[in-house]
């Protein structure tokens, strides 16, 4: 057994004995990291372990002690799977863990805080620790900056515990715990010289406080009147009921928001407000406004920030080299810390963090290229095809490729030729025929003109059973009706027998079927969901993955699917148009296949923007519709009504329109605490028209195909995002029919809505998901796959394509200069990258 893995052992057995407590290495057991993955490189562990094993070690000290046996027993038998030799020596079985009795301890507080009642709550998810930030931690970095926090005067383990729910471990994680936002004394805008729609801080004296019930005493709002002697604004709290409490006629406050306007008065919704510091009114300073948790007030922490950020942020290291500091025109790393803190002035801070945004897109992109060039330097099977084949199976399809279509495929034809496994991202929108093209793909490679035996396999994933079983069905048809399609259509077995459908549902003697055909490579297509990626299924000849809507699964089940094959083919599919910058940044190691183009007799889809008192005109609609034997969605933002968002609930609507306004009509009700088989079962019966409208949350925004839906009513649709709004409607318009997006916003002024207004001017994903990026930032578009990637970007925003462009070319000089980062003056640069990759963020495909 590696050295490195029998360390490993001897810990995790440690750990064992100590019941999971995370005292087998002083300071928990993610600190034997620090020389444990240089020892397991050195002993030629696979990168793909090792990273499983960072992965696992530094989040366990926020596991429960359950979890983390689990943990460590699930690591070791994934171990114990590529390294057969260290399951020779017998590995403890976790047993159960007792829960351990909580010393008490003298609660202390900060200064002018009174002690309250510990409440028993569960400890939320902390944010990432400073390691995964970019250039956060090197071996440069001063030791002190790994310290507990209870070194700092006034901090006792009980506030220690307390900040780590805010993700602060050390004094090096304080440094990167961001303000959320600031307060601006020196340029307060008085409230009389406010404009509809401003995103705005202003500082007033509370002069009224009033509650008032609504929805029958279900929820209320809080009003209160704040004036500053030049004017008077209305700040509308929905169901805080709490703030009545809090807010005192006379006190100062300051409120930072956006400025609404409601019957022509202006005012402000649910705004974020702070009790206003006297101390702070008149210095004209820049003031850090930072997330709190229970037990810890502003003050306190901003004033140990100070004692921490003044003395420690110019002792860190920087790690970007001085040459792309100097060429990039970016403030040190040391100052940028202290200035995105406690910024002297506007200009500062935005230069600090337009540093630390930098960093963060600079890592990203030296992972991406990095990522690329592995990617390139493995060998795939080549899979040729003539001219005369292709054209006789394009012939034999019941319609004609879109041009679109025709470049896609050209695309992957050439890849699958280039003797280098292809990485392609097919990107198209809603109902452009993405999986047409998926399909020729895994007929080139289950075809290719070989004999039946030695052809090779596909396997299809998609994130639902509902969208496996409508590939299932699209492929069957399309290779049915096709002319030497695939080897099984020469007469050597039913199409049937050689695609089958893999998902938790399938029988297990058919499952047993399964595995087996494809162990013998008689099954060519798989099409399924995680299911295919389970422990027993092993392929024949692995050698084309097809990933659909790849944001809906994780980094680890792609790997997994990847590893079934030798260098296999991979083509990603999503619906979500993504924007070139966005592309350029998260998806630089794919290359990109766009497909902007609609198959032929598809009509646009008619899309209105209705006010919430015109609802009875959509009801008018949907009758009208269904009269002619169509059907219709209702969708809502919510499952059930909640206490502090103000939006209508699919299951409380579904009562009221299933007994008053559709009485005599079938309705289904779909949502996301259904259970699988539950929402499967709900949308088959409505794709068979067993019902005549879906009351439905976002749970459809991918999913099965019903040509016969030509309404589309969205509710409370100011709260969606423009992309997933799209997506929406996407699910109507895909028969011949005239189809209508209807769109009615919680509230009448919200009918303006900048989102509602576009979507209702254009049909075409691609202008609409760059006008998404400009109005919401990246959010809507990224999914599983990039959630590692913005756990760790806190200040870059995808839309600033200045800074995207270059910290690209920046990264790509160094990428070019020294790929593997080995020259004594990019050694921090090297460790820093790591560090930034080495959160579970390894394979980025």
């Amino acid at each position: 057994m590696q050295p490195s893995l029998d360390k490993l052992r001897k810990f995790f057995r440690l750990e064992h004995e100590n019941g999971y407590s995370n005292t087998a290495i002083i300071g928990g057991l993610a600190k034997m990291l620090d020389f444990w993955e240089g020892e397991a490189r050195a002993d030629g562990i696979q990168e793909e372990i090792i990273q499983a094993v960072v992965q696992r070690l530094r989040s366990y000290d926020g596991l429960s002690s359950q979890s983390r046996a689990d943990a460590l027993k699930g690591l070791w038998k994934r171990i114990g799977e590529t390294y057969p030799e260290t399951q020779q020596k017998s590995q403890p079985k976790p047993r159960p863990v007792q829960p351990q009795p909580q010393p008490q301890a003298q609660a202390e507080r900060p200064p002018g805080q009174e002690a309250q009642p510990r409440e028993h709550k569960p400890r939320p998810i902390a944010p990432p620790r400073s390691e995964a930030v970019a250039g956060a931690r090197t071996s440069a970095t001063p030791a002190a900056l790994d310290a507990k926090l209870t070194v700092l005067q006034g901090v006792g383990p009980r506030y220690a515990e307390t900040l780590a729910r805010l993700g602060m471990h050390t004094l090096g994680d304080m440094l990167y715990y961001f303000p959320r936002r600031y307060d601006d004394y020196s340029q307060l805008k008085p409230i009389k010289n406010l404009f509809y729609g401003e995103q705005v801080t202003v500082i007033g004296t509370i002069q009224s406080v009033h509650t008032r019930p609504i929805r029958g005493g279900k929820a209320s709002i809080i009003e209160t009147i704040i004036s500053d002697g030049t004017g008077a604004i209305r700040l509308t709290y929905f169901n805080q009921p709490w703030l009545a409490n809090r807010f005192k006629v006379g006190d100062a406050i300051s409120v930072s928001g956006r400025v609404d306007q409601y019957l022509g008065r202006l005012v402000m919704n649910n705004p974020d407000w702070e009790p206003v510091e006297v101390e702070n009114l008149h210095t004209n300073r820049i003031v850090p406004i930072y997330s709190l948790t229970e037990r810890v007030t502003q003050k306190w922490l901003r004033n140990l920030m100070k004692q921490v950020v003044t003395y420690w942020a110019p002792a860190v290291a920087d790690a970007l080299p001085d040459d792309v500091r100097n060429s990039a025109n970016v403030m040190p790393l040391g100052e940028a810390l202290l200035q995105v803190h406690f910024p002297d002035s506007q200009e500062k801070l935005k230069a600090a963090r337009e540093r630390l945004a930098f960093d963060e897109i600079f890592y990203l992109q030296m992972g991406v290229l990095r990522q690329r060039r592995d990617w390139l330097t493995v060998d795939g099977r080549r899979f040729s095809i003539s001219d005369e084949w292709l054209d006789a199976l394009k012939k034999s399809l019941p319609f004609t490729l879109t041009s679109a279509q025709e470049r896609a495929l050209a695309d992957i034809r050439r890849d699958l030729d280039s003797g280098k496994p292809m990485n392609r991202l097919l990107q198209g929108d809603v109902g452009s025929g993405k999986t047409v093209v998926a399909a020729l793909a895994a007929a080139i490679i289950t075809s290719s003109g070989a004999p039946p035996a030695e052809t090779s396999q596909a396997a299809i994933m998609a994130p639902t059973s509902i969208l496996a079983e409508q590939h299932y069905r699209n492929f069957t048809r399309l290779f049915m009706d096709s002319v030497n399609l695939l080897a099984g259509s020469r007469g050597q077995a039913p199409v049937n027998q050689t695609i089958r459908l893999l998902t938790g549902d399938t029988p297990d003697s058919e499952k047993e079927e399964i595995r087996n055909g494809l162990a013998n490579n008689t099954v060519k297509i798989v099409i399924g969901t995680h299911a295919v990626i389970e422990q027993p299924v092993q392929f024949a000849d692995l050698q084309l993955v097809v990933i659909d809507e790849q944001h809906r699964f994780g980094v680890e089940q792609r790997a997994e699917l990847r590893s079934k094959g030798t260098n296999p083919h991979l083509l990603v599919m999503t619906a979500t148009p993504i924007p070139r910058s966005l592309a350029l940044t998260l998806y630089g190691d794919l290359d990109i296949s766009v497909m902007d183009e609609m198959p032929a007799g598809r009509q646009p889809i008619h899309t209105y923007v209705l006010r919430p008192q015109e609802r009875e005109r959509a009801f008018t609609l949907i009758r009208g519709q269904i009269k002619d034997g169509k059907q219709a969605f209702i969708i809502y933002p919510l499952i059930e009504e909640s206490e502090k968002i103000e939006a209508r609930a699919a299951v409380d609507d579904y009562e009221t329109l299933s007994k008053e306004v559709f009485p005599d009509l079938r309705l289904g009700l779909l949502h996301g605490k259904m259970r699988p088989a539950e929402k499967d079962e709900v949308m088959l019966k409505f794709r068979d028209k067993q019902y005549d409208i879906l009351v439905s949350t976002t749970v459809v925004e991918v999913g099965v195909d019903v040509p016969n839906a030509t309404v589309m009513l969205i509710e409370g649709a100011d709260r969606f995002g423009l992309a997933q709004l799209h997506q929406l409607r996407g699910r109507v318009g895909r028969g011949a029919d005239q189809s209508y997006c209807l769109l009615i916003p919680t509230h009448e002024d919200a009918t303006e809505n900048e989102r509602l207004q576009a979507l209702a001017e254009s049909n075409d994903g691609f202008f609409l998901a760059e006008k998404d990026l400009q109005i919401r930032g990246p959010g809507e578009f990224l999914g599983t796959r990039q959630a590692g990637f913005t756990s760790s970007l806190r200040m870059a925003s995808i839309t600033d394509i200045k800074l995207i462009e270059k910290a690209r070319a920046q990264a790509q000089a160094v990428f070019e200069k020294d790929a593997d980062l080995s020259q004594p003056e990019h050694a921090l640069l090297a460790e820093a990258l790591r560090r930034f990759w080495g959160e579970g963020k390894g394979d980025v495909s």
